[in-house]
């Protein structure tokens, strides 16, 4: 049991930031099953079960597994090349974009990015819960009573995440246990009452060209961020779990993720026969899925995957947003007031009915999150590891080294979110603009750096930490005090 607790003798301030923006000390390590455990509550969100049906409306069995096998693929590789960074350095995506190509206040726009993405996630698994709760008890879904109990679940989520990655970790351990005998019992009640619709039934829309892409660029959204999401937790992972470790982590995210993926389709068109309008959204909607199946037991359900999940979104959005006002304003009240922020901002927008807007949402999130991250990968990898331009062996991450804004990071940023954002404006195909982002940025950000000679990594070089690399002459004087 060892193998699924985190460390002891550890103090509850150390719970309450967890090293949001310090480096993470070895005795704070985590064992990978640990790790595994709580990212579980992101594997089996109830988003995945929308997203699955979506793309079930979209492409046919089988060529519905081409997308699928593209996100398994692609977050595994992203996620295991961030994760063990991540867990050498012990610090956190934001930390290390400081010294991988943007700079101190380049990382601030990063992260704000990024933390845009947890409001998001938040409020779309809040509305499905809410939902859920709404609809059995006759309460109309975008009324105040709607609103308050959108804001009381919040409240709840709260005290679960307070104490960070040890509170996650407790909670996410057993809630994997009801999770799992509640998903057992929707398929029992689902295959003995309904006539299920297998994967030879799952149609398409008539007509809808370029559909294929069209799941492609759903999924390309969701292949960076995925990565991200398991580098925010498996930064606490031992400073040697190297690769091996890394890719672990990831598989044991990813494969129960694919399963949610695939039982999406399976109840929304064993269901879709018998909505009269043949409503597809709300047949994809688990907010309405599981209580028409389990009725009670199906809110429940709902309640718990969401809580599983939604508290993993307050805690990886606390972490962004606290780097982000941290560079920008030197204001530092703490990750728990930033995931109070999440949680505030999530209420007063939770009015808008943020479900219909998934399409837009994806296709802005792959090209913001994407690019950045594609930029960061391609500076370590490339600029440094072949290119030699800069220390392989450490990312530096403290102020007093670092340049307020490397331009190479972010001219490439500016450029592949330009041509992604031409693409969701309509100058060309919406499906094709995150992959043209990517392809940009990546493409810009080597030679920007090679042009520059790797000049605006450091602005003195710290002595302090060991390396192979050789510094230019340029780097000579004093060591400055280190700060973080």
């Amino acid at each position: 049991m060892n193998w699924f607790r985190g460390p002891t003798h550890t103090t509850r301030s150390e719970h309450i930031e967890d090293y949001a923006i310090r480096k993470i000390p070895s005795y704070y390590r985590w064992p990978i099953p640990a790790i595994i455990s709580v990212l579980l509550g992101n594997s089996t969100a109830m988003f995945f079960y929308a997203f699955g049906a979506q793309l079930g409306f979209l492409v046919e069995w089988p060529r519905i597994l081409w997308p699928i096998a593209y996100l398994f693929a692609g977050a595994a590789v992203v996620g295991t090349l961030m994760i063990r960074l991540a867990s050498k350095e012990g610090l956190t995506i934001d930390l290390m974009t400081r010294g991988m190509g943007f700079g101190y206040m380049g990382s601030a726009v990063t992260s704000f990015i990024y933390g845009l993405n947890y409001v998001f996630y938040f409020l779309f698994e809040g509305t499905i819960v809410t939902h859920a709760i709404s609809v059995y008890f006759n309460v109309h879904f975008n009324t105040l009573q709607g609103t308050l109990i959108f804001a009381a679940l919040g409240l709840v989520k709260l005290l679960f995440v307070w104490y960070g990655m040890k509170g996650l970790q407790i909670f996410q351990t057993w809630g994997v246990l009801l999770y799992a005998l509640l998903l057992g019992y929707s398929l029992f009640q689902l295959f003995h009452q309904y006539e299920v619709a297998g994967p030879g039934a799952w149609g398409v829309d008539a007509g809808r060209e370029n559909a294929m892409w069209l799941a492609f660029m759903l999924v390309n959204g969701q292949v960076v961020f995925q990565g991200l999401m398991a580098t925010d937790y498996g930064r606490f992972a031992k400073e040697d779990a190297g690769y091996r470790g890394a890719f672990v982590i990831m598989l044991g995210m990813l494969l129960p993720m694919m399963i949610t993926i695939l039982c999406g389709p399976l109840f929304a068109y064993t269901l879709l026969p018998l909505l009269t309008d043949g409503n597809r959204a709300l047949a994809a909607d688990s907010g309405y899925v599981f209580p028409a199946i389990m009725g009670i037991w199906g809110v429940i359900f709902v309640l718990i995957t969401q809580f599983r999940i939604n508290v993993m979104n307050l805690y990886s959005g606390s972490l962004a947003l606290s780097n982000t006002f941290s560079l920008a304003f030197r204001f530092t009240p703490g990750r728990q007031f930033w995931m109070v922020a999440v949680y505030a901002v999530g209420c007063l927008v939770y009015s808008f009915n943020i479900l219909q807007y998934l399409d837009k949402w994806m296709a802005i999130t792959g090209v913001l999150t994407n690019t950045w991250i594609v930029i960061a990968l391609i500076d370590h990898y490339v600029c440094r590891k072949l290119l030699r331009l800069g220390p392989t062996d450490f990312i530096e991450y403290r102020r007093p080294f670092l340049y307020r804004w490397n331009p190479t990071g972010l001219v490439s940023l500016a450029a592949g979110v330009g041509v992604g954002i031409l693409g969701v404006a309509g100058a060309y195909p919406v499906f094709y603009a995150s992959f043209a982002a990517m392809l940009t940025g990546a493409a810009l950000h080597p030679i920007l750096t090679a042009a520059t000679g790797g000049k605006y990594y450091f602005t003195r070089f710290p002595h302090d930490r060991q390396t192979n690399w050789v510094p230019p002459a340029r780097y000579h004087g004093a060591l400055p005090e280190s700060k973080t």
